[in-house]
């Protein structure tokens, strides 16, 4: 078998792969991708990001969201969000966005991968699934970055906070509010319950 027949039998359709990794299976990794790239036995995603298309009978699926950041920050820990995860607060929000938001350790700024950009953004800690009480800190973090009323959206936050898990949310504010969050929702948290504050 030539060596760019053995690099094809280690392809899986669905699988996004780093250059660094399919040179473990080539002597001449640029040669090969470049031909495997041509034939459309992969797709290239960015510098040094291919992804191997699954295909349906209505034609090659796009690389599932989770394997592409994975494979691009070579990195299990992030946060994949969007700032239309805050509609379904019902504190105000009812914009939609054309962007995904990576929260990780490793990379910060604004990279198309296939046909999407993504926004990384560098943050030290978050959770590992979306909760009520992330979001509602995460939006309280990003009000600059929104496009809606503010004082409407911080009132909808307000009355929100009375009705999610007291101990979550004051955990969310430790844990991920920036100096705003914490400030904004400090006399919420200082009293004994958000319900007697309000």
């Amino acid at each position: 078998m030539s060596k760019l027949g053995e690099l094809k039998n280690h392809l899986r359709q669905g699988q996004v792969y780093r250059r660094a990794d399919l040179s473990l299976w080539s002597n001449a990794v640029d040669r090969h991708l470049r031909l495997l790239v041509e034939d459309g036995t992969l797709t290239k995603l960015s510098g040094g990001l291919y992804y191997c298309p699954k295909q349906t009978r209505f034609g090659a699926l796009p690389a599932e969201e989770k394997k592409l950041v994975k494979a691009f920050l070579n990195d299990h820990r992030f946060l994949l969000t969007t700032p239309n995860a805050y509609n379904a607060l019902g504190v105000g929000t009812t914009q939609l966005y054309n962007e995904t938001v990576v929260y990780n350790h490793k990379r910060h700024g604004r990279f198309k991968l296939g046909k999407r950009v993504y926004d990384f953004r560098i943050k030290p800690h978050f959770p590992k699934t979306l909760s009520e009480e992330f979001l509602l800190v995460d939006l309280v973090n990003n009000l600059d970055r929104l496009a809606e009323h503010r004082p409407t959206m911080l009132g909808g936050v307000t009355r929100k906070a009375k009705n999610v898990d007291q101990k979550s949310l004051r955990q969310a504010v430790q844990e991920y509010g920036g100096v705003k969050a914490k400030k904004f929702f400090a006399p919420l948290l200082t009293q004994g319950s958000i319900e007697h504050a309000l």
